[in-house]
């Protein structure tokens, strides 16, 4: 609910830190990155649309977060930055870790904003459903490109990824993770969000394992809100009907967290000097919350690690820094082609 929506108090600056955000364009990865930008970040939106990219820059740069007056927005900001990146291809993944990569100096934060909820059945061009690859798969190879990067500018550098307590009534076949026998949008979505916090667990496991100190990684649910995430489910039509849409509006009134509200436990996860010596734990309204159900099995989690990694033609390696360097020549050996530079500097 609204008024129990808790606040970053976090004073914590960002100068000389290089953030990427996902799905930054709009909803609560814009107010993240208006957050970021605001303690002096170089924040990287890393976006589908161009023109609606640029039009959420405009806006970040002449709007300062509620905690800011408009006179020091005008002296104390960072840096905004745009890359190229459509989730629904793996090819525009690779193309923009390497062009991150190549141009940037250092990524001391990574947030996995970007998803879709409600999406119809579709497969991608790589032979994924929309909604997994979206939601789980784009990231965890982003994440797994970006990673060699983090650990040249550690330390403090951080992992996020923004999850869903919807996770909660998912399950994962492994043998139809596609959902090809029976689809439903929202178990889609679901299940998607239970795989953002066993990636989480299994990423920081790795880490620790690996003896690779100095990057830490947290999942989220930002709280309901009402964001353009529901533009393709059911929501965006009922709505319509006029008694729907004024109950629909009460509700969102009553339960519903504004965007800057949802923005709170990802820049909580992001900036919060308290949680920089945690990793592998899941949050919400800024505070370290309970995970039910599959999220605590160990077991699971690397069954979903080894059938991702497979889903994007990788072998599973029991030596983690052999395996970052695996993946990094198979984006070398896929994408040896010219180097697209979509890359736009505010």
């Amino acid at each position: 609910m609204w008024f129990f929506s808790k606040m970053c108090t976090s004073k914590a600056r960002l100068d000389g830190k290089t953030v990427v955000i996902t799905g930054s364009s709009g909803g609560l990865g814009k107010e993240t990155a208006r957050d970021l930008y605001a303690r002096g970040a170089r924040v990287i939106l890393a976006c589908r649309n161009m023109e609606k990219t640029r039009e959420a820059i405009d806006d970040i740069k002449n709007n300062p977060p509620s905690w800011m007056t408009k006179d020091e927005y005008k002296n104390n900001v960072g840096e905004l930055v745009i890359y190229s990146l459509d989730l629904r291809s793996l090819r525009s993944v690779r193309d923009c870790a390497k062009n991150l990569i190549t141009n940037e100096a250092s990524i001391h934060i990574l947030i996995n904003n970007a998803g879709v909820c409600g999406y119809p059945y579709e497969k991608t061009e790589d032979g994924n459903q929309t909604t997994l690859q979206v939601n789980h798969l784009g990231h965890f190879l982003l994440t797994l490109l970006l990673l060699p990067k983090m650990k040249l500018s550690s330390p403090n550098c951080r992992i996020v990824n923004v999850s869903s307590s919807t996770y909660i009534v998912a399950d994962i076949d492994f043998d139809d993770i596609n959902l090809e026998k029976a689809y439903s949008s929202f178990f889609s979505y679901a299940q998607s969000k239970l795989a953002n916090i066993l990636f989480t667990k299994a990423l920081a496991r790795r880490l620790k394992e690996a003896d690779i100190h100095g990057i830490n990684v947290y999942s989220l649910h930002p709280g309901i809100i009402n964001t353009e995430i529901t533009r393709y489910s059911y929501i965006s039509y009922i709505t319509q009907i006029p008694g729907v849409k004024f109950c629909y509006w009460l509700f969102t009134l009553l339960f519903c967290k504004n965007v800057e509200q949802g923005a709170q436990t990802t820049i909580y996860c992001s900036v919060d000097e308290e949680v920089a010596n945690e990793t592998g734990l899941y949050y919400s309204n800024c505070s370290v919350a309970t995970t039910y159900r599959k999220t605590n099995d160990s077991e699971y989690a690397e069954k979903l690690w080894n059938v991702s990694c497979r889903l994007l033609h990788l072998e599973p390696e029991e030596d983690f820094n052999a395996f970052l360097k695996i993946v990094a020549r198979q984006m070398m050996y896929l994408e040896n082609t010219n180097l697209k530079m979509n890359v736009c500097r505010y």
